[in-house]
């Protein structure tokens, strides 16, 4: 494999002067005339799938269909036309474009709605010529050629159907989740949305997805085929969960898991681990169908893409599967899992009772009379989700509570009362307090914290060491059960297409996923500050030049901070890094200054020689977020370093996602500086 140094960048952050209010698929072109300049050899976009109201390129509306935000609406073929003809359309547009200049953070939802208003105008346009009062042969020429067009697509690209049928019933119901639905449209088989595809007076309505999807390709596949040209790798990102309200869960059900969100377990970071909110995928239906749904998925990304990267390829592994209705993911446990039987549970000495007291959280009156004060009180809350064991002051939560959430709904709880928010607490803190969970009346898995439950601590060591032993032999199984389901899914989609495949494993320990990943020649990833043995006294950095080959090595992620952050905000990760390169070789790195002092301020230089340094990994790309390049020049530093983030993980408002380059593509491009120090650092990577 050839050694690339490459870019990663949001589409929607492109700054041309011909879309100055978000980056569009035409900006590409101009892009790669940087990127070319710059010696790179590699651009990396983030997902473009249409996400409806989310931002987040991660939460796909659709596993096909492109978002019509990035679609050039002065490039279409048709613009021309309607701006001459259309009053309408024409004041519009002007309007679009007064209002919509550049800013350093886009408005997705003005942006997206705005875009969206203007390519209805246009196609209103569109359908009146192709059905005028008074026909004529142009008109029918015109007619004829636009319904072929859209006939040829629809053939080739079956997925249309369902997503122009959901699209239209979502406008209808002003973007309600499809579970808000009508109930009687919230479980469309094939054959019923074929009917309501194929209703006459829907026809229009559902070719205008159509038509987007149509001209959304084209300018995308001229964009991707003018990056190829100019000898430039254009790398897809493909997120490998779908939103629960989108087209494909709406479309088809017997590909979700609806009964089960995904996640990730509780950590340092997230005590309580991730619930992200998405359905997990039935695997043993999609491998019925042949993975049909997945294959189809590749094939589109391949149209425009000669890379890209798995998301979470975790999850081909093994997915985090948290019930549908826990807020929190510390219940969770891993799909596919070993599960463990009573029968097992008994031959360790475990009785019924003693079972039962590691697996149900047992909550004592004590626990909320310290809260209400009031023994009555706390028995009258604890009566609505509990039941009393005996005449104890020991009570565990009904049978019909299977969820937290469940929990809040039967307890009225003050959205600022005090008390009531301590109950809240209390009550979810003991929800989460097992050492093992239910599995159906036999069947049971360890507690992810399991060592942080009462029922735990209250065990004996020699009670402990047996369980810890069997949690061992389960878990040795499982990775055999996660191995076999990689190796199926993950072959069938590198074999789905000809395009170099990239995982996402950050943070993983998985002791088959390296063997796995290196067998199907799939590249791993390394986030240089990220890339320690933090085993060892001091988290000492791995070398670089260790890294394997058949991997990629990255300075900053989307959801991590940037390299300027980095330096100014973690002064001891910084120096542990320093403190690797002393040996450094200044002359191979063309350095003429000493760097060791992590309390210097960031500047060009800064930035210059952390790029040049990284750029001596082994691995076989070499790709990074562009504003990391950019700090190789000092006037593109905004004045809040943290305006300049992609986004920041854990957290839902209007300033993730939308970051804008700090300078036009057209700038860039004159500047000669900068290309040529990108240049200096792309030598020194591909000729390491």
């Amino acid at each position: 494999m050839d050694r690339k140094t490459g870019v990663v960048v949001p589409l929607a952050a492109l700054w041309t002067k011909e879309c100055p209010a978000v980056g569009e698929f035409t900006a590409l072109k101009k892009f790669a005339d940087f990127c070319k300049k710059a010696g790179f050899g590699v651009i990396q976009l983030l997902p473009v799938n249409d996400t409806g109201t989310q931002s987040s390129p991660y939460s796909g509306l659709s596993a096909y269909a492109l978002h019509p935000m990035y679609i050039s609406i002065k490039a279409l073929p048709e613009f021309e036309d309607a701006f001459a003809n259309d009053k309408a359309f024409a004041a519009a547009y002007k309007k679009f474009e007064k209002n919509f200049k550049y800013a350093p953070r886009y408005n997705y939802n003005d942006v997206t709605n705005e875009k969206i208003s203007l390519l209805h105008l246009l196609w209103n346009y569109l359908n009146k010529k192709m059905n005028p009062k008074k026909k004529d042969s142009e008109t029918d020429k015109f007619a004829l050629a636009m319904n072929k067009e859209i006939d040829d697509f629809v053939k080739a690209n079956r997925w249309v159907i369902p997503y122009a049928v959901y699209k239209n019933l979502k406008d209808a119901a002003m973007q309600a989740s499809w579970k808000e639905w009508d109930p009687n449209l919230q479980h469309l088989d094939e054959k019923q949305i074929k009917l309501r595809w194929d209703n006459k007076a829907l026809k229009a309505s559902h070719n205008f997805f159509v038509w987007c999807q149509i001209r959304g390709g084209q300018q995308f596949k001229e964009a991707a085929d003018y990056v190829k040209k100019q000898g430039i790798v254009l790398k897809g990102d493909i997120p490998i969960l779908m939103n629960d309200d989108s087209c494909d869960a709406w479309a088809y059900p017997q590909f979700f898991n609806q009964e089960l969100r995904a996640g990730s377990p509780p950590d340092g970071e997230n005590p309580v681990g991730q619930n992200w909110g998405f359905p997990t995928y039935n695997w043993k239906n999609l491998a019925a169908d042949n993975y049909s749904w997945w294959k189809e998925r590749i094939k589109c990304a391949a149209q425009y893409y000669s890379a890209f990267r798995i998301d979470h390829v975790l999850g081909f592994f093994r997915i985090w599967s948290i019930n549908d209705g826990d807020s929190t993911a510390y219940l969770g446990h891993s799909e596919p899992c070993r599960k463990i039987s009573r029968d097992e549970l008994h031959g360790l000495g475990f009785d019924d009772g003693k079972i039962n007291w590691l697996a149900e959280p047992h909550i004592s009156t004590g626990e909320i009379e310290n809260i209400t004060w009031n023994h009555d009180e706390a028995v009258a809350v604890l009566s609505k989700v509990c039941n009393r064991i005996g005449d104890q002051e020991l009570w565990n939560f009904k049978p019909e509570i299977k969820t937290d959430k469940q929990i809040y709904t039967q307890c009225f709880f003050a959205e600022n009362g005090e008390k009531d928010g301590s109950i809240k607490y209390k009550l979810s803190e003991k929800w989460r307090d097992r050492a093992l969970i239910k599995m159906g009346d036999n069947e049971f898995v360890r507690v992810w914290r399991c060592e942080n439950s009462t029922a735990w601590n209250s065990l004996s060591d020699d009670e402990k060491w047996r369980l810890k032993d069997l949690f061992n032999r389960t878990e040795a199984e499982e990775e055999q059960l996660w191995k076999q389901q990689a190796y199926e899914t993950l072959s069938m989609i590198t074999k789905t297409a000809d395009m170099t495949a990239c995982a996402e494993d950050l943070g993983v320990n998985l002791k088959v996923m390296p063997e796995v990943l290196q067998s199907l020649n799939i590249m791993s990833l390394r986030v240089v500050r990220w890339s320690r043995n933090w085993r060892e006294g001091g988290s000492p950095y791995y070398a670089l030049q260790d890294f394997p080959h058949l991997s990629v090595t990255t300075t900053s992620v989307h959801d991590s901070s940037t390299l300027r952050q980095w330096w100014c905000q973690e002064k001891d990760s910084v120096q542990a890094y320093l403190n690797m390169w002393q040996w450094a070789d200044k002359h191979r790195l063309q350095e003429e200054v000493s760097w060791g002092d992590a309390n210097a301020p960031f500047t060009p230089d800064t930035a210059n020689y952390l790029l040049k340094s990284s750029a001596c990994t082994g691995s076989a790309w070499f790709v990074n977020p562009l504003q990391d390049y950019l700090y190789l020049d000092g006037n593109y530093y905004l004045e809040d370093m943290d305006a300049e983030r992609i986004n920041v993980p854990g957290s839902v408002n209007e300033f993730n996602w939308t970051y804008r380059l700090p300078v036009s593509v057209e700038d860039l491009l004159k500047n000669k500086e900068i290309i040529n120090k990108i240049n200096t650092i792309a030598q020194i990577h591909d000729r390491a």
